[in-house]
C-alpha cells in the first residue's frame, strides 16, 4: 500500500482532475437514464401474468384497462360525449362505460342497479380507460384538459406519468435537507471546519459517477433512482471518516504530512475494504432475486459502494494532501465531549442491557414473521399529500375499489363462453363483465358486426373477458377474490386460460418475492460471514457480529407488527440485506479496536477503551444513516420509499444501540472462545505477563 499511496500523492493533480472530469461528465449522462415506475415490469419472465401480457400484445391491439376517470354531475348524453372525446385522444386504445355493460337506450330502472351504479351513480360517471403505455406521457395531460382539474383520474397510467415528476422534486428536497444536516453532524464530530467539505466532495463525486454510469443499464427502478443517492451518501461516509481520522491521529503524533497519509491508508485500508465489501455483498445478494427490482438495486448499489471505495482510497488522499493547509487553518475545538463517563456507564449497564435484549428478541423475531404486506404497487401513492392520492381516494369513496382483470380463453365454443360469463357475473366481487356474449349476444354472428367491435373481444385465437372486480390489495381477501376468477376460468378451459391485470400481477409478485426472501437473506448472511471470517481469521467473531446485527434487524422489522402497520414487501425484503450490509461496519470497527486493545489489556479494560475511542466514529456513521433515512421517510410521498427510509433510519439507530450496549458484553463473555477460535490471537493474560516479567528478572541476574 505504501507504493500505491506514494504514486497517488506524486500524481495528485492528475488524480483530482480525472475524478472531477468524470463527475462532470456523469452528471450530464445521468439525465439520460430512464426510470421505471411499473411493478409488473419487474416480474420474472416466466410468471403467468407476464406470459398473459405477451399473449394479449400478440392477439389484441388493446391491453388491460389502466386508468379510471371520474366526471362529476353529467347526464348520460354528456357522459357519452366525454367518452367520445377521451376515446379520440391519440394513445387511448379503449374506453368502457355504462353503455358497454347495459342497454342505455332502455330505462335504466329496468337494468340491474348494481351494474348501473358501478358506472353511473348520482349523476357522476366513471370511465374505464385503456392507455397505450408508449403514449401515456401525452395522454394523461390531454385527458386532464378534457375533464378539468375538478374531476378525477387514477390508475397505473396516471401513476407512471405523474410519479416521476413528484419523485424528482422530492429527491431534490431530500438531498437539500440531508446534505446540510449530515454536514452539521460531521462538523460536530470532527476538529476542522474543512474536513466535512472533503467528506462531502469525496462521496459527492462518487454519487455523480454512479448516477451517470447507470446509463449502462438503460433504465433503473424508481426505488433505486430515488433512494440510491441518499443510501450511497449515508452508507459510504464511514470510509472517508475512517481514513481522515487516521490521518489526523498520525499528524498529531508528529509524522510529516505525506508520511501521515501513507500510514493512514495502510492503517485504515483493511477496515475500509472489509466494511465496503460487506456492504457490497449485502447488495449483491439482491441480484439473485427473481423479482427484478432486487437485481436492479443490487447492481446499481454494489457499483455505488465500489465507486465510493475507489473515491475514498484514490481521490481523497490526493485531495486531502492538496488541501491540508485548509484543514489546519480551520481547526476548531472539539464540540463532542470525551466518552469516558459514557463508556463507564455502558460497562455498568452491560448485563441489564443484554438481559433486556434477550427478552425482547424472541418476541421481535416472531413479530417480524407475522407482518402484513402490500406486494404490488396499488397502494404506493395512496397518500393524501398528492393529487394522485386525493383522486384515488375520491374515486374509491364514490364507486368503491375497482380492479380490471382480463381473462382470455380459446375461442370457438360459444356454450362454454356463455356459461362461464354467467358464472363470472354471479361472483360477489365482480361488478361487470365486458365480453362478446355479454355485450353483443350469441344470436348475432361476429361476421355481421363492425370489425372494431369484434377486434376488442375476439382475436385470431382468443375470446377476451374484461372483468371489473370490486377489490384492491388493501382488502384482506383480495387474494381469494382473484383465485375465484382463476378457478372459474380453469373450470372451463383448464391451463389454456390466460389472466392479466394489476391484481393478477400482484398475485404473481406475492408468489415470487416471498420465495426470494429466505434465499436472499441466507446469501446475504453467508457472504458477510465469509468476509468476516477472512478479515478476523476467526470462527467465533463472525457469528457474534452477525448475530448482533441480525438481532437489530429482527427488532426493527418486529416494530411494524406491534404497531399494526402494513409493510410494502419490497421494502421489507431490501431492508434485511441493506441494514446488514450497511451497519455491520459498526461491529467490524468495534471488534477491530477491541482485538487491538486486548493484546495489551484485560478483557474488561479492553472493552472500556474500545467504547471510549470508537463510540464517536460509530455514532457519527449511525447518525448520518439514521437522519438520511428519516428524511427520506418523511419527505417522500412514495409509500415504498417512505417506509424504506423509516426502516433504514430506525435500523441504523438500533444497530448502534446493540453494537454499543450488547456487543461489548458478548466480547467479554466469549473472550475465551474467541481466543481459542482465532488464528494468531495474542490476547493479554496475567500469566503471560508474569512469565515475561520473570524472564526479564532472570536476564538481569
Amino acid at each position: 500500500m505504501e507504493r500505491y499511496t506514494q504514486f497517488l500523492l506524486k500524481h495528485k493533480k492528475l488524480i483530482i482532475g480525472v475524478f472531477v472530469l468524470a463527475a462532470v461528465l456523469c452528471a450530464v449522462l445521468s439525465g439520460l437514464v430512464g426510470v421505471n415506475y411499473n411493478f409488473a415490469d419487474y416480474l420474472p419472465d416466466d410468471a403467468a401474468s407476464t406470459r398473459a401480457l405477451e399473449v394479449m400484445d400478440e392477439e389484441y391491439s388493446q391491453s388491460v384497462p389502466n386508468m379510471r376517470v371520474l366526471v362529476y354531475e353529467v347526464s348520460i348524453p354528456q357522459a357519452l360525449a366525454y367518452k367520445e372525446k377521451i376515446a379520440d385522444v391519440d394513445g387511448v386504445e379503449e374506453v368502457n362505460w355504462l353503455d358497454d355493460a347495459v342497454d342505455i337506450y332502455e330505462p335504466l330502472e329496468l337494468a340491474e342497479q348494481k351494474t348501473v351504479e358501478d358506472w353511473y351513480k348520482d349523476g357522476n360517471a366513471l370511465f374505464s380507460v385503456t392507455v397505450d403505455e408508449k403514449k401515456q406521457d401525452s395522454v394523461i395531460p390531454a385527458v386532464r384538459e378534457i375533464i378539468g382539474e375538478e374531476n378525477c383520474m387514477s390508475g397505473t397510467a396516471v401513476t407512471s406519468v405523474l410519479a416521476p415528476v413528484n419523485t424528482s422534486v422530492e429527491v431534490q428536497q431530500i438531498m437539500f435537507l440531508a446534505v446540510p444536516i449530515i454536514f452539521l453532524i460531521l462538523i460536530l464530530t470532527t476538529n476542522s471546519w474543512f474536513e466535512p467539505v472533503l467528506f462531502m466532495i469525496t462521496i459527492g463525486v462518487a454519487i455523480l459517477i454512479n448516477r451517470g454510469t447507470n446509463l449502462m443499464f438503460g433504465t433503473v427502478s424508481f426505488v433505486t433512482n430515488a433512494a440510491g443517492s441518499v443510501l450511497q451518501l449515508a452508507v459510504s461516509m464511514d470510509y472517508s471518516i475512517f481514513l481522515l481520522h487516521r490521518f489526523s491521529e498520525n499528524r498529531e503524533e508528529g509524522l510529516p504530512v505525506e508520511k501521515a497519509m501513507i500510514e493512514a491508508v495502510k492503517q485504515s485500508v483493511g477496515s475500509i475494504l472489509s466494511s465496503g465489501l460487506t456492504t457490497v455483498t449485502g447488495f449483491l445478494a439482491l441480484v439473485l432475486m427473481r423479482f427484478k427490482i432486487g437485481p436492479d438495486m443490487g447492481w446499481v448499489m454494489s457499483k455505488a459502494i465500489v465507486l465510493s471505495l475507489v473515491s475514498v482510497l484514490c481521490f481523497l488522499p490526493a485531495l486531502a494532501i492538496s488541501t491540508y493547509r485548509l484543514i489546519d487553518k480551520t481547526q476548531h475545538r472539539t464540540f463532542v465531549p470525551k466518552f469516558d463517563k459514557f463508556a463507564g456507564l455502558v460497562m455498568k449497564l452491560r448485563i441489564p442491557a443484554l438481559a433486556l435484549v434477550i427478552l425482547i428478541l424472541p418476541v421481535s423475531f416472531l413479530g417480524q414473521m407475522k407482518n402484513d404486506f402490500f406486494y404490488g404497487g396499488s397502494q404506493v401513492y395512496s397518500t393524501q399529500a398528492t393529487q394522485m392520492g386525493r383522486d384515488m381516494e375520491a374515486i374509491d369513496k364514490m364507486f368503491g375499489s375497482s380492479n380490471p382483470v382480463v381473462l382470455m380463453v380459446p375461442k370457438g365454443d360459444m356454450e362454454k363462453e356463455i356459461a362461464m360469463n354467467e358464472e363470472l357475473k354471479k361472483l360477489d366481487c365482480v361488478t361487470s363483465v365486458v365480453s362478446y356474449v355479454n355485450s353483443v349476444g350469441n344470436a348475432i354472428p361476429s361476421s355481421f358486426l363492425p370489425s372494431e367491435t369484434v377486434s376488442r373481444l375476439y382475436s385470431a385465437h382468443y375470446s377476451r373477458f374484461v372483468i371489473t372486480m370490486e377489490a384492491e390489495e388493501k382488502d384482506p381477501d383480495w387474494y381469494e377474490k382473484v383465485n375465484d376468477i382463476r378457478n372459474i376460468g380453469e373450470k372451463y378451459y383448464g391451463d389454456k386460460s390466460q389472466y392479466a391485470g394489476d391484481l393478477v400481477s400482484t398475485e404473481d409478485l406475492k408468489t415470487t418475492i416471498t420465495q426470494d426472501n429466505a434465499k436472499v437473506n441466507f446469501l446475504a448472511i453467508a457472504f458477510v460471514f465469509c468476509i468476516l471470517l477472512v478479515n478476523f481469521k476467526s470462527l467465533s467473531l463472525p457469528v457474534i457480529l452477525t448475530l448482533v446485527i441480525e438481532s437489530s434487524i429482527w427488532i426493527n422489522l418486529g416494530i411494524p407488527y406491534f404497531r399494526g402497520q402494513t409493510l410494502f414487501y419490497i421494502g421489507y425484503l431490501i431492508i434485511s440485506t441493506v441494514q446488514l450490509g450497511a451497519t455491520i461496519d459498526y461491529a467490524i470497527l468495534f471488534s477491530d479496536r477491541y482485538m487491538d486493545f486486548r493484546k495489551t489489556l484485560p478483557k474488561k479494560e479492553a472493552a472500556f477503551m474500545t467504547l471510549r475511542t470508537c463510540t464517536i466514529s460509530i455514532l457519527t456513521s449511525a447518525a448520518v444513516l439514521t437522519l438520511a433515512g428519516v428524511i427520506l421517510g418523511k419527505v417522500s410521498t412514495n409509500g415504498v420509499l417512505s417506509q424504506l427510509g423509516i426502516l433504514i433510519g430506525r435500523g441504523a439507530a438500533l444497530s448502534f444501540v446493540l453494537v454499543i450496549f450488547v456487543l461489548p458484553t458478548l466480547l467479554i463473555l466469549f473472550d475465551g472462545v474467541i481466543r481459542r477460535t482465532t488464528l494468531h490471537c495474542d490476547f493479554f493474560r496475567k500469566e503471560k505477563e508474569m512469565a515475561e516479567t520473570g524472564k526479564a528478572a532472570d536476564k538481569e541476574e
